[in-house]
């Protein structure tokens, strides 16, 4: 039941995050601000050591209190776009209270089984972002502050979950103070450096792939295109729990490799999805759906384990950085590719990132490591 409680707290608060740019319908310009927010918030967390000074559900609580009112600010500043800028990375800073400590609070209830945790909880919050969509195919109406109302009302809710009835685990981790100076040390581990790259090629394709999904669709049915944009994100809460289970047995290396591969490939094929029959074109989206993320938890779980067992904060704050800023360079890329030539061969490029990552997974043996 506590597993639920905590899966639920994070699909709630979690939802702010693309909440703004389905409200605006500013794909790469709201979603950027949000990334950045979430770098300064990581590495703000990560410096002070909060998750590791007060207790992480309420870091968690109040970092939801903080997103729900930078998101709720939304329907006030429609009209001024450096404001909505400025509350989209507030938005940012709070999710890094969220994502990043709600992991942190799986990992100290289920520590033996932490893939198969973190495979619900990613699942949870890629489900969260597609949550917009979802609320905006059912009450639109023309009417921008519902998405803004629903989406901070169910932030707060997220936060009082995990404060109230989840709480601090048992094996609550310790982390290590942030140190930038060991970047050089914890790099020349193997085992770190190969599932770090493998995450940055990862991170090229994924938030690119989320910010611009719908034109995609839109291509391809004229009416629901928000309904399937939401079963995108559906399928990949399934592809996350999934690959948690089935890594158990074959290894959060295999899983993410298998991903990779998979989403390469759609990448490969993205620009002839509109001209193949509906009904698999749609398959083939979902399935993408399914695999771009399905990597995500497994790359955190090999992070973990990976890490210099003295650094290990320090360790996942910068590859999380890291592999942030990539997503901005790549939703900007992709905006102006799409600008330029369109959006049927814009996911093109993205199919480096894939290709990268699945060859730094492969250098490096990594399996006996994860035994």
């Amino acid at each position: 039941m506590r597993l639920f409680f905590i899966i639920l707290s994070q699909f709630f608060s979690g939802s702010i995050w693309f909440a703004g740019n389905v409200a605006y319908m500013d794909q790469g310009f709201l979603l950027s601000a949000v990334q950045v927010g979430f770098i300064f918030g990581t590495l703000i967390f990560a410096f002070f050591n909060l998750s590791d000074r007060f207790s992480p559900a309420l870091v968690f609580f109040l970092s939801a209190i903080i997103g729900a009112l930078s998101n709720f600010s939304g329907i006030f500043l429609g009209e001024d776009k450096l404001l909505l800028l400025v509350s989209r990375t507030l938005c940012g800073v709070s999710l890094a209270g969220i994502y990043p400590v709600g992991m942190k609070i799986a990992a100290s209830w289920y520590p033996q089984t932490v893939s198969r945790a973190l495979g619900w909880l990613v699942g949870a919050l890629v489900l969260a972002s597609g949550l917009p969509y979802l609320i905006k195919a059912f009450s639109w109406q023309g009417n921008i502050n519902f998405i803004l109302q629903a989406t901070s009302v169910l932030c707060l809710a997220g936060g009082g979950i995990q404060f109230f009835l989840v709480g601090d685990g048992p094996h609550l981790p310790r982390g290590s103070k942030f140190n930038a100076d060991v970047i050089r040390e914890i790099f020349q581990n193997p085992g770190f450096r190969s599932a770090s790259f493998g995450y940055f090629g990862h991170m090229w394709e994924l938030y690119a792939v989320f910010a611009y999904i719908p034109l995609l669709l839109k291509t391809i049915v004229t009416n629901n295109v928000e309904l399937w944009t939401f079963g995108f994100f559906a399928s990949g809460f399934f592809g996350c729990v999934v690959g948690g289970i089935i890594a158990l047995k074959l290894g959060s290396r295999f899983i993410a490799m298998v991903a990779l591969f998979i989403s390469g490939t759609i990448c490969l094929i993205s620009p002839v999805l509109s001209c193949l029959p509906q009904g698999l074109s749609l398959f083939i989206i979902l399935l993408w759906g399914a695999m771009v993320v399905a990597d995500s938890p497994q790359f955190s779980s090999l992070n973990t384990r990976f890490a210099p067992s003295a650094y290990v904060g320090s360790a996942l704050t910068i590859v999380t950085c890291i592999g942030f800023l990539i997503t901005i360079v790549t939703i900007e890329m992709l905006n102006l590719w799409i600008n330029r030539f369109g959006i049927q061969t814009a996911f093109l490029p993205l199919i480096f990132g894939p290709i990268f990552g699945w060859l730094s997974l492969k250098k490096y043996p990594c399996r006996q490591a994860e035994k």
